[in-house]
Parts: structure tokens; sequence; C-alpha cells
């Protein structure tokens, strides 16, 4: 790529060659999607802060792109896109209209790299996919972003099925959603089932069945795998099934109300029976749906509540004329700015992988606007509108969801008050010199020493932190069976050392940083150990061992007398073990997070318990890939029929040759002559 060089001696990309570091889409128009940074400006010139991006701007062209600031180890600290780099970073130079929060980010700016683009649109599209990936902490920054679930009717079988999905499109048929939460797909699709019964198994189970199942007989599904229904009639059921979530809901209800009708006048009552049971049924849809307004066919509602340093918005989905839920989101922001700022901010983050209505409302202006509307019909490929309602439904349904922001807000607001009191009074209980904001609970769980499984949870200012969970399978061969003592000296062994090679010793001679854009700490304050003196006696030895226990302070909670919640012993380190009072709030906060991690290491447990229940013997074998696995199964039908197969009949097998059968053969039988 072709570029001015900048002070330091590294190369400004323009962006317009193509190179490796660069993604971008082919089909016009073009949009930058990503940036490898692998060739990085490293300052030699010693300068820092405002002189070091006065520099810089001397060799900045006047072109749309995006530019990033990074301190002196190399993070980053700030992704931003500029309609014109050199007038957007003479700002910082200059020293304009800074907040406390971009004062100590230029102060903190060692170094910054460069990206020019065609267009403020691709700049825009840039800058955001930048910040999901990077998370710099003095952007705005969209936590809890998960891909939202779908209904999925199937378009590759005899008997089009209907699931939850949740990635991907990769599978042939009609996506319906986005819809705000699993339990929203799930109660949809049991209300669709009465409905429409169709089919929820899998394909496999839908060709294996040689009678109806229990779905059938409690009328929740038309049984197509054994032909209870015609292939035409269930092409009926699922065509109308595909109107119903396409926004045809009332020609559907017409439809089953005139057939429901003509049974009965024929005294059918059995057959008008089933036409009232599936009328019932999107009625139950419907109800759960809460507004439907008439003039909102396909959009997507935000609205945004600023106060106090916490910032809620709120998003509500609105699909072929329904209301399929809503989801509150709380985005890491500097309270210095205002709600319009952080609601600009928000929205070119949310879409970065999303897809988006053709309409978009908000409940007020933002800057971008236009450019984000944009950037979003480039990236859809079809007309998007994003619309500030003064009058109208349009206006009632903003004004709603507003008001469901609020009060979203308030109760956010209370809880993390309330976890702001427990964890100082947490300190005060166990003599901290300061409040912990990182504390991780850890637990072990396994039936009899086998599938052991160790948990850890995290919980921080804000409540749980989910993303820093993690589960240790334990591995030791060393460990007798049922040993808890060792597999929690594997777990502490396993997380101390990699924190120590990723993140070195901590420096605890400085106060923590409890600033709102202090980024969340890699190390725990405290850790909380579900256990007695033996469990606090093991932890330690390793915390001494790797020369972190001045570091890292260890509590033990042992469970009561009979097991009794409230009646915990707590061990900590050069204090006589002690109990707390059984209504102390910090008590309940205690056993909130033992039982998290207790909730986590059984859930870790059981899954790794299912998966070896359902673990192939063929699996086992090195040399038999998913083909050849596919392949025997298919001529045996059983891997036990596989492993009581000669070498002959293994042989027999397309692609089984000789030296893989006796592998096979050998494997199953273990004094099979060489």
């Amino acid at each position: 790529m072709t570029g001015g060089k900048l002070p330091d001696g590294g190369i400004l990309y323009d962006g317009t060659e193509e190179d490796d570091d660069i993604v971008v889409e082919s089909d016009a128009p073009r949009a930058v999607l990503s940036v490898d940074w692998s060739v990085t400006n490293v300052n030699e010139t010693g300068l820092v802060g405002a002189e070091l991006i006065g520099e810089f701007v001397k060799q900045l062209p006047n072109s749309p792109g995006v530019y990033r600031m990074l301190n002196a180890e190399g993070d980053v600290l700030y992704v931003g896109k500029a309609r014109s780099l050199k007038k957007r970073v003479t700002n910082y130079a200059q020293g304009r209209l800074h907040s406390n929060r971009l004062t100590r980010m230029v102060r903190e700016t060692a170094n910054m790299e460069f990206v020019t683009t065609r267009t403020e649109v691709e700049a825009l599209l840039l800058e955001a996919n930048l910040i999901k990936r990077l998370r710099p902490r003095f952007n705005v920054l969209l936590r809890d972003d998960k891909s939202f679930p779908y209904i999925l009717i199937t378009g590759d079988s005899r008997a089009p099925a209907i699931y939850k999905h949740r990635g991907a499109r990769g599978r042939k048929g009609d996506y319906f959603g986005p819809f705000a939460s699993a339990s929203a797909v799930g109660r949809t699709i049991n209300s669709l089932q009465r409905a429409f019964l169709l089919r929820t198994c899998t394909d496999s189970v839908f060709e294996s069945r040689t009678r109806p199942c229990l779905l059938f007989q409690i009328k929740r599904c038309s049984g197509p795998c054994t032909h209870e229904i015609s292939e035409t009639d269930y092409a009926e059921l699922v065509r109308e099934a595909k109107d119903f979530l396409s926004g045809k809901s009332q020609n559907v209800k017409a439809s089953i109300a005139a057939a429901m009708n003509e049974a009965a006048e024929n005294l059918d009552f059995e057959r008008a029976a089933v036409f009232r049971d599936r009328l019932a049924g999107l009625s139950h849809v419907q109800s759960h749906q809460g507004i439907n307004p008439a003039n909102v066919e396909e959009a997507d509602v935000f609205a945004i509540h600023h106060e106090g340093g916490l910032t809620c918005i709120q998003v509500f989905f609105f699909r072929a004329g329904q209301n399929w839920g809503n989801q509150a989101y709380f985005p890491k922001a500097d309270p210095q700015m205002s709600s319009a700022e952080v609601l600009n901010a928000f929205l070119a983050q949310f879409y970065d992988d999303k897809p988006c209505p053709r309409q978009i409302l908000l409940s007020e202006v933002i800057e971008e606007q236009n450019l984000l509307a944009t950037a979003l019909t480039e990236r859809a490929g079809y007309r998007v509108h994003i619309l500030v309602p003064q009058r109208g439904d349009k206006k009632d349904v903003v004004d709603h969801v507003t008001a469901n922001a609020r009060e979203a807000h308030g109760r956010k607001l209370a809880e993390t008050a309330s976890q702001g009191r427990l964890l100082q009074g947490f300190a005060e209980t166990f003599g901290l010199t300061y409040v912990p904001r990182r504390i991780e609970i850890y637990d072990n769980s396994h039936i009899m020493g086998t599938n052991a499984v160790g948990g850890m949870v995290v919980a921080g200012p804000e409540g749980f932190v989910k993303g820093q969970y993690r589960k240790f399978n334990i591995k030791s061969e060393d460990i007798t069976p049922g040993d808890d003592f060792g597999m929690m000296r594997e777990v502490m062994t396993r997380r101390f050392s990699r924190l120590l090679k990723e993140e070195g010793k901590p420096d605890r001679s400085a106060a923590p940083d409890d600033s709102a854009d202090a980024a969340f700490p890699a190390w725990p304050d405290v850790i909380l150990i579900d256990g007695g003196q033996g469990q606090m006696t093991a932890v330690r030895a390793i915390l001494d061992e790797l020369g972190i226990s001045d570091c890292v302070t260890a509590i033990g909670v042992a469970k009561g007398v009979d097991r009794d919640a409230g009646r915990e012993r707590f061990f900590a380190l050069g204090r006589p073990d002690f109990t707390l009072p059984p209504r102390d709030p910090v008590l309940y906060f205690i056993q909130r997070l033992r039982d998290e991690a207790h909730r986590f290491a059984i859930g870790s447990h059981r899954a790794r318990r299912k998966k070896e229940m359902v673990k192939n013997p063929l699996d086992e074998i090195a040399g038999i890939g998913p083909t050849r696995k596919r392949a025997l199964l298919q001529h045996f039908g059983t891997a036990k029929a596989v492993s009581r197969a000669a070498v002959s009949d293994l042989t027999a097998v397309e692609g089984i040759s000789e030296a893989v059968a006796r592998l096979i053969y050998n494997h199953f039988h273990e004094n099979a002559a060489d």
C-alpha cells in the first residue's frame, strides 16, 4: 500500500491498494470490514501526549479514515473515525473541547496508527468493527452483545421442521426474527405447535420413527413421520405457519375460523375442535407479544435514558407487524457524554454483525443519523430509514419504549448501588484494605471422581461477569478419584500459572483504579473456595509455591452444621474461623456467590458426562475420521456390531482397506495377533 512517512518512520496507509492487512468487500459499494494492524508505528521520538499527536498531524491527509491511540504498552486506548483525519486529530493536539476522560486519554497516548478510507461510510463501518473487536477502554462499549435467536422452518426435508436457531444461516429454509430472547422463541414455537402441528424432532429421529411419538398423541404434531397426514396437507400447514410469521396473521386466522365453521355445520365436531385448538394457539402467541402497533410493520425501536452516570438503551423488535420482544442494554460510556452521543456510538456497533430492518425508530436525533442510514443501506442492500417520530402511532411506540428504558434504568441503578454496598460490607467483614473489584469463586463437581470439573465464576461491582467464567476439566491421572483437595490444587495451579504468564504479578502497593473507564481487572482481589480448612491449606500451598500469596486474599466457605444455609463457617488467614449472623446481608451475598459457582460447576460436569455417555468407541481409533465412521455405521448399524466384525467383514466396507480393518480389529481385540 502507499502512504506518507510518519514521525517515527512508520507508514501511513491510505487504503487504496490491495494488501493482506486490510480486508474489504469485493462487491460495490466497497466497505472496509476489518484491519489487521500487523505493522506498528513504534514511537522512537520519546514524545507522548499532545506533543506526539502534534507530530503525527503534520503528515496526515484531509481524507476520511480511522485512527487508533495506543499507550506505552501497546494497548489500544481509543478507536475513532473522521471525515478528515488531519482536522480531527488536530483537535487532540490543541486540546479543544476535552473532557476529563479525553484529557487523560491524550496524556496516556504514546503512539497512533491510521488507515485512510475512500468514504466516511467506510470509516464508520471499520470503526464499529474495530471497537467491538478491540474493546478500547475510552470508547463507548456495547456489552452483553450476543447473537439473537430466530425461528427456522427448514427447507431441505419432505416434512419441514420448526426449530430455534442462533448463529450463521447455513441451513436451507426460512428464518423469522430476531427475537429478543431464547425463551421468547421457545414460547412462540410451543404455541405454533398447537396452531400448525409442525414437527420439532431432528431429521434422524424423523427418518427412524415407525410409530407416532407422544407429541402426536397430545396434539402438538400432525405425525408426518409415519404419514398420519398427507404430504399435501402438511405442506399446507407449513404455508400457513410461514404466512403467520410473515405478518399475514389475520388471513390465517380467518381461514382457520372458516374451516372450523364449515366442519361444525357438517356436524364433524371432532375436526372442528382441532381447528378451535389451533385458533387458541394463535391467540396465545399474540397475547404474549405486548403492543402490536398497526403502522409498524418492520422496525427496531431504540430509546435511551441517561442519568446518574448510567445509560440504558431499550430495544424493541417488530417484524411482520408483531412485537417479537425487547432487550435492555447498559453500554459502558463516559458519564459526561450526552445521550445522543452514546446512542450514536451504540447503533454502529449494534448492527456491525446483525441484519437490520428497513426502518429504525429513535427516541432522539443523533449527529450521524444520515451517515449511519447510508452505511446500513450499503451493507444491507436495501433502503434503511432512520427516523425520530414526532407524532402518531410511531411516536406512541417510541414513548412506550422510552418508558421501558426509564424503568430498566431505575432497576439497574438500584441493583448497582446494592452491589456496591454489599462489596463495601464484604471488605469490612473480612478486614480488606480496599473494596474488591474482582472476586473469583471456585467449586468442583464430580460423581465418585468421574468426569471431574472445576468451575470458576467471577463477580464485580455490576454483578456476575459471565464472560469471565471458566471451567477446568480435571486432567491429572495422579489424583485419586474423589480427592477434592487434589482437584482444587490442579485448578489453582492451572489458573494462576497461566495468569502469571499472561498478565505478570500485580502491583498491590497502589490503590486500585475504580474510575468509570477503568478496565475490569484480570487479577482477582479475593478468591472464595467452597470448602473448609483442608481446602484452604491446599490453596495456600499453591499460592505460596507460585509466590503470589501476598497478591490474592483467599477465603474458605465451609457448609454449616447439617449443611444448613446460614450456618456457614469462614476461614481467612490470620484469624480463627467464624460465622456471620443469620440475617447479615453479607452472608446472603456470599451464599449467592457460592450457589452460582455450584450451579456452574454442576452444569459443566453434566455437560461433560453427557458427552461421555454419547461418545462413540470409533472416535478413539486413530485414522477413523467422520467419513469412515459414517460408512462403518451405515454398513453394520452400531459400533457394537463393528467391534464384533472380522477383518474380512470390515474390508467389505467402502473406504476400509485391509490395514485399516486390521487397525479397527486390533482396537477391539486386545489379544489379537500382530
